[in-house]
């Protein structure tokens, strides 16, 4: 009953509180820092270390935007830091009725009770739509959200679920290179990306962003995340995905995969038993379905590693995750086109007016300067006045690979 009416009464003081940091939030900076510090010296809330390490976070992130002279994007930080601070201080007044969780690591999605509750606001806070950040979906796809980790996943799953790299998720989310998660543990994440190139029916594969576009009469109707190509090249082995134009010119529900000579050889000088063909089933790498295109030796398949999903890991072939690919295989007819292509760089205006730069690694190094690149783009557009250069620098620096904007204000 106790615990029942604490979390009524602190859901309706979040949400007063809630409205109350938002009119206030010239002086959410000095607010969030003196709430972070008040904390820091509070001995019981060191006993919720979860949320405590989450608030330090945030407030790291905030210093860096203030530190980049982003004072908008800052701001916002500190609001969510402060409205973080505020769902620990309710939390340690009902720790009387409500003994406090002590939130320990564990080595993989195990069946651990989540905090339902504080974790639903926080996603609420984070999740919630930035009403200065319309996207356009005629130039971009994804979006800012919240994903809920379940039985088996891993760091390197969630990621390929949503499109990210692990490296994003350790950073959004504060997690340790170990990639400790919970059942039930809320996962920020961004994954808005800028369509490179549209076309009016169709497959476009951008190399850099790992992103399967596909097209139905000028209307984009998936966004897959897929694996591609090693950036292994040599005299011996080039495992890279080709750039080229290709149409479909097969289907295959449960193929055979036949071993390419390259790979049997590869086989060979590993010390591993050379295959010549692996039949349908769970050991087949092609998993249930494979499209042939009119590249040699390469396929759009499903796998048995949904893991590798959004990486450079394959000998070349497109792989996209058993789920999507039920999806996607029966809306694929024969001889439908398609292009592989070649973009690190890419560049949105929306609708509104506000300017995307979107930068991935370089990993086929096939540009000289991605920098160079963003500023052709840029000059090309007639942009030039209407962008933060610092802001561009930043991007280009991080190369996070998700569409960011980069206006003047």
């Amino acid at each position: 009953m106790c615990l029942k009416y604490g979390i009524s009464l602190l859901l309706i003081l979040i949400n007063a509180l809630l409205w109350s940091a938002i009119s206030a939030v010239a002086d959410v900076k000095d607010d969030a820092e003196s709430a972070l510090l008040n904390l820091q010296q509070n001995v019981v809330a060191k006993k919720l270390m979860y949320d405590m390490k989450s608030l330090d976070l945030v407030i790291e992130a905030a210093r860096g935007y203030y530190q980049q002279n982003d004072r908008k994007t800052g701001d916002r930080f500190y609001l969510l830091a402060l409205q973080k601070s505020q769902i620990i201080e309710m939390m340690l007044k009902t720790s009387e009725t409500v003994p406090l969780p002590v939130m320990a690591p564990v080595s993989s999605a195990v069946n651990v009770p989540p905090e339902p509750d504080q974790d639903r606001l926080i996603e609420a806070v984070e999740s919630a739509p930035d009403p200065n950040e319309e996207i356009d979906s005629f130039r971009m796809v994804g979006s800012k959200g919240s994903y809920t980790v379940v039985k088996a996943d891993s760091i390197s799953l969630v990621a390929a679920k949503l499109g990210v790299s692990q490296q994003h998720l350790r950073r959004m989310n504060g997690l340790d290179t170990r990639g400790y998660l919970k059942i039930g543990q809320q996962l920020v994440y961004d994954n808005r990306k800028i369509i490179p190139q549209r076309i009016k029916d169709g497959i476009i594969i951008n190399i850099p962003d790992r992103t399967l576009y596909y097209f139905q009469q000028d209307i984009l109707v998936a966004s897959l995340p897929v694996a591609l190509g090693s950036a292994t090249k040599n005299e011996k082995y080039v495992w890279q995905t080709p750039v080229g134009k290709f149409k479909v010119t097969a289907k295959m529900k449960d193929p055979t995969w036949t071993v390419p000579p390259s790979i049997q050889t590869e086989m060979e000088e590993q010390g591993k038993e050379v295959i010549e063909s692996i039949p349908p089933g769970p050991e087949n790498p092609l998993g249930k379905y494979a499209i042939r295109t009119s590249i040699p030796g390469i396929l759009i398949h499903s796998t048995i590693k949904p893991a590798s999903i959004y990486s450079f890991s394959s000998h070349g072939c497109i792989r996209i995750s058993p789920e999507r690919m039920e999806d996607f295989f029966p809306k694929i007819l024969i001889d439908t086109r398609g292009e592989i292509i070649y973009q690190p760089v890419k560049l949105a205006v929306t609708g509104n007016g506000r300017v995307f730069l979107e930068v991935h690694h370089d990993v086929y190094k096939r540009s000289s300067s991605l920098i160079s690149e963003a500023r052709q783009m840029i000059e090309n557009q007639k942009l030039s006045e209407m962008v933060d250069w610092e802001k561009i620098k930043s991007v280009v620096k991080q190369k996070s690979g998700v569409a960011e904007d980069i206006s003047l204000n």
